[in-house]
């Protein structure tokens, strides 16, 4: 059985666990409230436990009466039409619990159940959350490729959060996969002593139906709501299901890069000032300038953006580079951050993190962007696997708010990145450019660059640092699309050059 076929019975469970210890909580209380008031008990009200943020159990839908269930009966049967009951009680579900637990035997079933029955009921929500979290990355890794398609590793998942700082708003994530960035903007509200259910206001688009469901069933198990369109041939370049265009707070993504073969005719009514594609279509079949105008586009005046991106973008040539181009213009630009290889379970090779901020082009650093080198920070996992530390999201997060003037956060991170900053910036740390790890770049530097916005062309090496071979690689692979972009636009002035002597002579 593959990953995908258990995946999504096995985080049906956990979350059927964590919903009856949230519902047992609950009934506890109206129980007591019953036996104190005159009133009818509510005990069995349905609308009593949506009040509370809280799923509504019937008996046969509990945890507690599955795990009881005789080895010989029909368990998959049993665990099937439990979360038919859980969907017909709580209509927020329709439509997204797992149904294929007939796919298992009962003897297996019930070996799954008695281990998921061992989650202490006392774990608080947030663990549950994190239990859940855990499964899909694991589930992700083991399914490679295909599982980058619903899950970004929580720690570049951090550093977004951290750099946009979602505190209230409302945020969108028009690629939203399993729905990690929801998660990690209400995790990093509630590690600011508020209460991510009345702070943010969730929006999500996902093409792909089942990934769709484990999103709004992870949004469930952190006790959050939003409004996810996802299947039904749903898609971001062509549908605006949340009438994006300068209505949100905040957008996080991690799009499919380099997607081919959109159909641009579809979006020509799309185009120019105010609408989704602001700057223009690019020429090219590649759709990565399509996401980014599509996240520019989708941010209110003050509107921050953090999103993951292929390398390629940051120096594409010809239509894109005039797209990028305007990007920049509009001080829209404000953080890049260059990520090393391994960081991601779908791709070994590395990606850049950008970050805008529509709100910068009034402040003192509207013509400048900041560029970080975080290449050569990492902890290694596994000899595929990297990842970073809070200690390391805290320094590179705390490294942007010093560039920004604002007050340094180390809630995450904390000590460790305090000693870090202070080694690089000082005792009273003050933001300024190291060689090999950050560069302050004005729009004239930029401009001399042909527009790029690859880290590397800024911040430099490092003192005493070598070339890695990726490294070396990347460039040779930038260096080489200059080549093929340049020869391609030989070719076109020859032959209009030939065209023009032609017309001349036969005059």
């Amino acid at each position: 059985m593959k990953a995908q076929e258990y995946s999504g019975p096995i985080l049906g469970l956990i979350f059927l666990r964590f919903a009856e210890v949230r519902f047992a909580l609950l009934r506890t209380k109206l129980e007591a409230e019953g036996a104190s008031a005159r009133r009818a008990s509510r005990v069995d009200v349905p609308e009593a436990y949506h009040a509370e943020s809280t799923l509504y159990l019937s008996q046969e839908a509990r945890f507690d009466h599955l795990l009881t269930l005789p080895e010989a009966s029909d368990i998959g049967g049993a665990v099937n039409a439990a979360m038919r009951e859980i969907e017909k009680h709580n209509p927020k579900l329709a439509g997204v619990l797992p149904k294929t637990y007939n796919l298992f035997t009962s003897t297996l079933l019930k070996e799954l159940l008695k281990k998921v029955s061992e989650i202490p009921a006392t774990l608080d929500y947030d663990a549950f959350g994190r239990i859940y979290e855990y499964f899909l990355g694991a589930f992700a890794m083991s399914e490679g490729q295909g599982g980058g398609e619903f899950y970004t590793p929580s720690s570049i998942v951090r550093l977004l959060t951290e750099v946009i700082e979602p505190f209230h708003g409302r945020i969108l994530d028009p690629a939203c996969g399993s729905g990690g960035m929801f998660v990690q903007s209400a995790r990093f509200v509630a590690e600011h002593q508020k209460n991510p259910a009345a702070e943010l206001s969730i929006s999500g688009v996902e093409k792909t139906d089942e990934t769709g469901r484990l999103c709004r069933l992870n949004l469930a198990v952190h006790g959050l709501e939003g409004q996810i369109s996802h299947g039904g041939n749903i898609n971001s370049y062509y549908d605006d299901p949340h009438n994006a265009v300068g209505q949100f707070d905040f957008v996080l993504a991690n799009p499919p890069f380099n997607v081919n073969a959109v159909d641009k005719e579809r979006l020509t009514d799309m185009v120019g000032p105010g609408r989704r594609f602001p700057f223009g279509l690019p020429r090219t079949d590649n759709g990565n300038y399509l996401w980014i105008q599509l996240f520019y586009s989708s941010l209110n005046a003050q509107g921050r953006a953090g999103f993951v991106m292929a390398n390629s973008a940051s120096d594409a040539r010809s239509s894109e580079q005039e797209l990028r181009q305007q990007l920049i213009e509009a001080r829209a630009v404000d953080v890049m951050v260059a990520v090393g290889t391994n960081m991601f379970y779908t791709v070994t090779l590395p990606v850049t993190l950008w970050f805008l901020d529509k709100g910068k082009a009034k402040t003192s650093r509207a013509d400048t962007v900041l560029f970080i080198d975080a290449r050569h920070i990492y902890r290694q996992i596994d000899r595929a696997h990297r990842d970073w530390t809070a200690a390391q999201i805290g320094f590179i997060a705390n490294l942007v708010r010093l560039y920004r003037g604002e007050a340094l956060d180390l809630t995450l991170g904390g000590a460790d990145a305090a000693v870090k900053l202070k080694e690089i910036f000082g005792d009273q740390p003050v933001y300024a450019d190291v060689q090999g790890l950050c560069k302050a770049a004005t729009l004239q530097e930029i401009e001399a660059q042909g527009w790029s916005l690859n880290a590397s062309r800024y911040v430099g090496v490092a003192p005493g640092e070598e070339v890695s071979d990726e490294e070396f690689r990347e460039q040779l692979e930038t260096l080489n699309e200059e080549l093929v972009s340049l020869n391609a636009q030989a070719r076109q002035l020859e032959q209009t050059i030939a065209a023009n002597v032609a017309r001349i002579l036969e005059a």
